[in-house]
């Protein structure tokens, strides 16, 4: 032939592989070299980095094209025939196109002067490719299924976790730096009145990123929300496991979190503006809620939602409407002797409190490990083909779902055992200060302040402001 030009194609397919000497500058090598043995110009180098099954191989594609704008002008010169052909498609596109190959490595050149039996031996040289890469992935996926049935992830680490190596394991352990502002993210967004938007202004101000260091996006942050890993839970092929790794939230955050998208998985509706008091009162002239709207962009007056029909009663101001509130608040005073009596009360009910919740959590761990202790003897004999596939992914999604139960009651307990001291203390400090403290707060920390005092969920008669002064509150 009268060819005298080439291009050159390199591929690896994993690191394992460039460890092992069939990195893409060796192969180049061998390639140049021969080029200059045969005296061929090359007018081309391809290169492609990629995964055994992964799609997309941008180079090769491009060498495709340019190859058949070549119209058989131009050879091609690789290595073997597992570096050029990833499945019986690209063997296919190749021949259509007909240049001249050269596998170097295996001493074989094809070209349409090429022998028939030289044909048939390269096209089973193909399917040999074909088998090995498929071979590769079956057993790429039946160990990766292995960790998840073993609880650990085995793939890259989510948002807020990293990959570290120890021994011979892989795992996945908190990022430091990472793991507290995924938790604070679930926290703003569990709110129900933070927007997926605001949730990704606040973590890039925090300093949250993604791999290659840019913004996160609204979708990565949703995808993250909607993640059970972080509750120390993980979903592999269709099927739910309990990771080995350490959750960074509770159950109850996650699904706090959930609650607050919407039915179409996305985020609930927000309104623009939010008053401090809406949702805290009730008409008693007609038993609707009280709402609130801004007027001239500064003025918030609050008014019955009229939702039974017109309803005659006026504006009042927001400035009003404290003043009446401050006058409950203020009606709340607890004398020095009885304060210091109900502390003594609260000590002495904590103990009792506390020596159940231990109690309780003693029972609840007793029982995660003899689920645990079940899930181990239960995979040892799946493992000894003792019992069928089929008995063990039922009684362990079983099991899992029996101890993702168990570990949120004993998360309960341990919260409620300190939540109950606290709480007590907190609302007998707030009561002997507590027109003190609403004097100094804002609209949003006096609504939070009444709540405490007042119970909250839940609505404030208008009639119970007991202020005559306003024909809303008669």
């Amino acid at each position: 032939m009268s060819v005298h030009q080439a291009v050159l194609y390199a591929r690896v397919s994993s690191q394992e592989q460039a460890d092992e000497g069939f990195s893409i500058p060796a192969q180049l090598k061998l390639l140049r070299d021969y080029a200059a043995d045969h005296d061929l110009q090359i007018v081309r180098e391809f290169t492609d980095v990629e995964t055994a099954k992964s799609t997309g191989r941008p180079s090769f594609h491009e060498m495709v094209e340019f190859l058949r704008r070549a119209q058989g002008q131009v050879l091609l010169l690789v290595e073997k025939t597992d570096r050029l052909y990833r499945n019986l498609r690209d063997y296919v596109t190749l021949d259509e196109i007909g240049p001249e190959i050269h596998f170097v490595k295996e001493n074989f050149v094809l070209s349409e002067e090429s022998r028939s039996t030289e044909k048939f031996m390269h096209g089973i040289k193909v399917l040999m490719a074909r088998h090995y890469i498929d071979n590769l992935s079956e057993e790429t996926s039946k160990g990766m299924l292995q960790k998840a049935e073993q609880g650990t992830w085995p793939s890259s680490a989510p948002l807020g976790y990293r990959n570290v190596t120890l021994g011979d394991r892989r795992l996945v352990v908190p990022d430091r730096d990472q793991a507290p502002l995924v938790r604070l993210m679930f926290q703003w967004y569990a709110t129900g009145t933070v927007s997926l938007d605001e949730v990704c202004r606040r973590a890039a101000e925090a300093g949250l990123t993604g791999r290659h260091g840019r913004p996160l996006s609204k979708s990565t942050v949703a995808l993250a929300l909607h993640n059970p890993f972080y509750t120390g839970l993980f979903v592999w092929k269709g099927k739910t496991y309990e990771g080995d790794h350490e959750p960074l939230i509770s159950m109850d955050l996650y699904e706090r979190a959930q609650r607050a998208f919407g039915k179409d998985g996305k985020p609930l509706r927000r309104k623009s503006h939010t008053f401090a008091y809406t949702g805290l009162l009730t008409c008693t002239h007609c038993g609707c809620a009280i709402t609130a709207e801004r007027k001239k962009g500064r003025y918030v007056y609050y008014h019955c939602t009229g939702g039974r029909g017109e309803c005659a009663t006026p504006y009042i101001r927001e400035e009003k409407l404290e003043e009446l509130f401050g006058a409950i608040v203020r009606s709340v005073v607890i004398a020095p002797e009885t304060v210091e009596w109900i502390r003594q009360a609260l000590r002495e009910s904590h103990r009792d409190e506390s020596a159940y919740h231990e109690e309780q959590v003693t029972g609840l761990e007793r029982r995660c490990a003899a689920i645990r202790q079940k899930l181990d003897t239960a995979y040892e004999h799946f493992s000894d083909h003792k019992i069928t596939e089929e008995l063990w992914q039922r009684k362990s999604a079983q099991w899992r779902r029996e101890l993702t139960g168990l570990l949120a009651a004993i998360e309960r307990h341990q919260q409620a055992s300190f939540a109950y001291f606290d709480q007590g203390f907190r609302i007998l400090g707030l009561a002997t200060r507590a027109y003190e403290l609403w004097r100094a707060q804002g609209p949003q920390e006096r609504r939070k302040l009444l709540e405490i005092l007042l119970g909250s969920p839940g609505r404030i008669r208008t009639s119970n402001l007991m202020v005559n002064s306003h024909p809303l509150y008669r």
